[in-house]
C-alpha cells in the first residue's frame, strides 16, 4: 500500500460530503455559538447569522467550484495537494482577477487569500495536477448559510466579464 494519500482517502478520513450546487467536497469543522442579529447585518442577509464558520474543502480533477458569491468575506486556506486556480469577478467595476493557491510561494502561489463579499468566484485544479486533489479550508464571517449562496448564471457572467468567458464556461 502506498503512503501517498489519494482524494478518496481524504474524503473518507475527513468525513467529506459532496457540496450541493457548488461542487467539490466539504465538511463544516467550526461554527461559533456567537450570533449576529439580522438587524445588525442589513438587507444582504435573510436572518441572524453565526459570527463565523469554517470548513474543509476538497477539489478533484472531476470537480470544480462553480461560479458563486456570498455577501460575507471568505478566507481560503491551502493545505495540500495540487495548485488551485480561482477566478474572481469584481462588480461593479467588472474587473477580473486570478489567484493561484498552492505551496510554491516563490512562484506566486498563495496559501491564504480573502475573497471580499459579493465578488463572484469559481475554482478548479490548475493544469498539470499530480496529486489528483487539492485540500483547502475556508473561514467565513459572518458565518456561512446556504440561504446566502448565489450561483452564477453563465450567460449573464460572460456578458458582464467577456474577457473571462473561457474560464467562466469551465466554472459554470
Amino acid at each position: 500500500m502506498s503512503d501517498v494519500m489519494k482524494a478518496q482517502d481524504l474524503i473518507i478520513s475527513l468525513g467529506l460530503k459532496p457540496l450541493p450546487w457548488e461542487g467539490g467536497f466539504f465538511r463544516e469543522t467550526w461554527r461559533t455559538d456567537i450570533e449576529i442579529p439580522q438587524d445588525a447585518l442589513g438587507d444582504a442577509y435573510s436572518g441572524a447569522r453565526s459570527a463565523g464558520t469554517a470548513i474543509y474543502y476538497l477539489l478533484t480533477p472531476e470537480t470544480v467550484s462553480r461560479m458563486h458569491r456570498l455577501p460575507s468575506d471568505e478566507t481560503f486556506h491551502f493545505y495540500l495537494g495540487d495548485p488551485v486556480e480561482m477566478l474572481l469577478l469584481y462588480p461593479p467595476e467588472r474587473a477580473t482577477g486570478i489567484v493561484t493557491f498552492g505551496q510554491d510561494i516563490a512562484a506566486g502561489q498563495t496559501v491564504q487569500f480573502t475573497v471580499p463579499g459579493n465578488v463572484w468566484m469559481g475554482a478548479h485544479l490548475a493544469p498539470g495536477s499530480a496529486a489528483g486533489y487539492a485540500l483547502m479550508g475556508t473561514t467565513v464571517a459572518p458565518g456561512f448559510d446556504f440561504d446566502d449562496l448565489e450561483m452564477g448564471d453563465r450567460a449573464e457572467l460572460v456578458s458582464k466579464w467577456p474577457d473571462a468567458a473561457r474560464l467562466i464556461e469551465v466554472l459554470s
